[in-house]
């Protein structure tokens, strides 16, 4: 639709490009009227003839309509909204939804360093095996029959004590179920926002997130985030400037770079967020990969301002769709009404397993030796990390991921193509952060490490990246915080 204008140089080129962005982007919808060409030309700072013949062209290409003696209007229908015209235009290599793409379509010849989740070989099989067929022998309802509406009662009660655990008192009428973190988020975004609104995430964030929050019509702004937490004078600055509806954060073992909240910043959190009537959406899918709990949003603010969710597909199975929701008892019934509006039931049948997993200790068992694992990964992971040159960012109490700078005048997005081209998927920083500082760095799933070929060729695309014509060129990095 836009290819060829986007591909002009020409202040024509760039106007029509412009405005067919804000069409596909759905900001102009069908039916809107255009500025006139003398308005819009003052606007862009170009001359009116440039903004006729962009007008001339939108037109050829059915976007826009002219009627006599009324102006220009958007043409046609509503088109299905894509979500790489929303947001900034980014290479493919560096796209989160691409990247995500190629770890899940991707045969076993393909190393991922760059994926979100364990190796499937760390999965306790046999015990998902017996569980299965335990759930199967004695939930002959749950294998046809939709699950309550606040989701099966007896993992709702694991759930509640499981939290307690961490400091968050919550009824087990506080717990929602869902079928991921995912769909928390997308229930939570329903329940919460309107176009146009704007969420504050820390910078770096996990990559889905941006997406996420673009196809919900909103504005997303980051804060910079430190090894103790966000930047609490960014954070303080954005809040008053931007009176967001919600911030989204994890507490423990931030993703992508594994840092985790220190309690003096906490607190200061949530009295900014009170100050400025903020809310708080805590994500805390990987809290169970800490070797020592750290404090919780929700457990100093008793889900008052916070509303945390979690989930048990990243750490045990992806297949056993479980997450849930906490928060406040006034808010459950709206959202179970989103609930039943939008997927009408979760997954009776996975929450049944995933009660059985709790109660007989496979997850505890499994989870220990996760962290074991993890453990021994990324020591060997930082050692290797430091031979190819990179740098840690902070190094994590655990979890999954280091995030590593590259030597200066390196770019992740062209080290991560280079990558791709032997068969290693990295994740580079361009996929996590909203600034040009993700430029720099690189995440890597010290559980995807394990084989010396990934270092291999990230030394080879780093040699390669270093004698092409484009090396040379300093990206904003962080700062020393």
């Amino acid at each position: 639709m836009k290819a060829s204008s986007r591909a002009e140089p020409s202040r024509v080129g760039r106007v029509t490009a412009a405005i067919a962005e804000r069409i596909a982007g759905r900001h102009l919808a069908p039916g809107t009227r255009l500025p006139s060409v003398r308005a819009f030309a003052e606007a862009m700072g170009v001359s009116k003839s440039t903004v006729v013949e962009a007008y001339d062209r939108l037109g050829a290409e059915g976007l826009i309509v002219a009627r006599r003696g009324s102006g220009f209007y958007v043409a046609g229908k509503t088109r299905p909204l894509c979500l790489k015209t929303v947001g900034p235009q980014l290479d493919r290599e560096v796209d989160p939804l691409w990247i995500a793409r190629q770890s899940l379509q991707s045969g076993p010849g393909l190393l991922k360093p760059g994926s979100g989740w364990l190796p499937s070989a760390w999965m306790p099989m046999e015990a998902i095996r017996r569980g299965l067929r335990q759930a199967a022998r004695t939930q002959d309802r749950g294998l046809v029959c939709y699950d309550q509406p606040l989701g099966f009662p007896p993992l709702r009660a694991q759930i509640a004590r499981r939290l307690g655990e961490r400091g968050v008192e919550a009824d087990a009428d506080q717990i929602l179920l869902v079928d991921s973190a995912t769909q928390a988020l997308d229930l939570i975004c329903r329940f919460l926002i309107e176009p146009g609104d704007t969420v504050v995430v820390d910078d770096p964030c996990y990559s889905n997130l941006h997406a996420l929050l673009r196809a919900h019509r909103v504005t997303v702004v980051g804060v910079p985030y430190t090894p103790s937490g966000p930047d609490l004078a960014g954070l303080e600055a954005m809040l008053a400037q931007h009176r967001p509806r919600f911030y989204l954060t994890n507490s423990a073992l931030q993703n992508p770079t594994g840092a985790t909240l220190a309690p003096a910043v906490a607190h200061k959190v949530l009295r900014l967020a009170e100050a400025h009537g903020t809310l708080i959406i805590e994500d805390d899918i990987f809290g169970d990969l800490e070797p020592d709990p750290a404090p919780r949003l929700a457990g100093f603010d008793g889900l008052e301002r916070v509303i945390q969710i979690g989930s048990f597909s990243k750490i045990l199975s992806a297949s056993i769709r479980c997450g849930f929701i906490a928060l406040r008892p006034d808010w459950v019934e709206a959202l179970i009404d989103l609930k039943l509006a939008t997927a009408l039931s979760s997954g009776h049948f996975s929450a049944v397993l995933m009660h059985g997993l709790i109660t007989d200790g496979t997850y505890r068992h499994h989870v220990g030796e996760v962290r074991e694992k993890l453990a021994r990964d990324m020591g060997r992971t930082l050692r290797r990390l430091e031979a190819c040159g990179l740098t840690p960012w902070t190094q994590p109490r655990g979890g999954l991921f280091l995030w590593a700078r590259l030597p200066d005048g390196l770019d992740s997005a062209e080290i991560a193509r280079r990558a791709l081209a032997n068969d290693v998927v990295l994740g580079p920083g361009g996929a996590y952060s909203l600034s040009p500082m993700g430029q720099r760095f690189l995440r890597f799933n010290v559980a995807h490490c394990g084989d010396p070929r990934i270092f291999a060729v990230l030394q080879e695309a780093m040699a390669a990246s270093r004698r092409s014509p484009r090396h040379g060129a300093e990206p904003v990095a962080y700062g020393d915080a």
